[in-house]
C-alpha cells in the first residue's frame, strides 16, 4: 500500500481510537477493567499465529467480535489497537507503516461490524445466555472477512504490488472465511465460560436478564 492511502487511514484509524477513547469511559470499570486486560492479553497471543494465504498474503485469528461482546465495543477498539501497537514495535509484525491500515481494518471495521452482527443476532434470538454464545460466535465468524475486506479496499486505493484486486480479494476474503469458522468456534466457547463463571462481566449480556416487576392488586 503506497504512502498516500496509508496516511489516509491511519489519520481514520486515530480518529476512530480517539473516540473509542471517550467511549471506553462507559463501558470499563473497577470490576471489567481486569476483563479487559484479559482480553488483550488472549488477542496478543491469538493474533501471532500467522496463516499463510495465497497471492503472498498471510491472515490470523482477530478477536475482535470476542473482545466487543466481552467488554464493549469501545473498549474492545481500545485493547485491539494496544495489541496491534505492541506487535508492530516488538515483533515488527506488519511494520509502523502498515499499523494505521491494520488498526482500521481490525480495531474499527471487525470491532464495529462484529458488534453489529451481535446485536442483530441476539434481537430474533431467545433470551437465554447461549444465544448469546451464538451470536458472538456468528458474529466472529462474519467479522473475519469483513476485515480482510477493509484490506482489499485499501488495496485498490494504493497498491504497490503486481497482484491484481481480484486475486487478491479471492484470496483474502475465501481464506479468512475459513479462519472465521475457527475464530467462531474460539469466540464461542470462550464467551461461554466466562458467562458460566461471572456473566455479570459479559458486556454483551448486561440487561439482558428481564426484570421481574411486583405489582399490588
Amino acid at each position: 500500500i503506497d504512502v498516500q492511502t496509508s496516511a489516509v487511514f491511519a489519520g481514520l484509524a486515530a480518529a476512530g481510537v480517539a473516540t473509542a477513547l471517550r467511549g471506553a469511559r462507559t463501558q470499563l470499570d473497577e470490576k471489567t477493567a481486569p476483563l479487559a486486560g484479559l482480553t488483550a492479553v488472549f488477542i496478543f497471543a491469538v493474533q501471532m499465529l500467522n496463516f499463510p494465504v495465497a497471492a503472498g498474503t498471510s491472515g490470523h485469528l482477530l478477536g475482535a467480535a470476542l473482545a466487543a461482546v466481552l467488554i464493549g465495543p469501545f473498549a474492545a477498539t481500545l485493547a485491539i489497537t494496544i495489541v496491534l501497537i505492541l506487535q508492530a514495535l516488538l515483533f515488527a509484525d506488519g511494520g509502523l507503516s502498515a499499523l494505521g491500515l491494520s488498526v482500521f481494518n481490525m480495531s474499527i471495521i471487525a470491532v464495529w461490524f462484529g458488534y453489529g452482527v451481535f446485536l442483530l443476532v441476539k434481537t430474533i434470538m431467545p433470551k437465554k445466555k447461549i444465544s448469546i454464545s451464538i451470536a458472538a460466535a456468528i458474529a466472529a465468524l462474519l467479522s473475519v472477512p469483513a476485515a480482510a475486506a477493509g484490506f482489499v479496499l485499501q488495496y485498490a486505493i494504493g497498491a504497490n504490488a503486481t497482484f491484481s484486486v481480484s486475486a487478491v480479494f479471492t484470496a483474502m476474503i475465501g481464506t479468512h472465511f475459513l479462519i472465521g469458522i475457527g475464530e467462531a468456534l474460539i469466540t464461542f466457547f470462550a464467551v461461554g465460560a466466562v458467562l458460566a463463571s461471572r456473566s455479570d462481566l459479559v458486556y454483551g449480556y448486561k440487561n439482558q436478564v428481564t426484570q421481574l416487576e411486583i405489582r399490588s392488586n
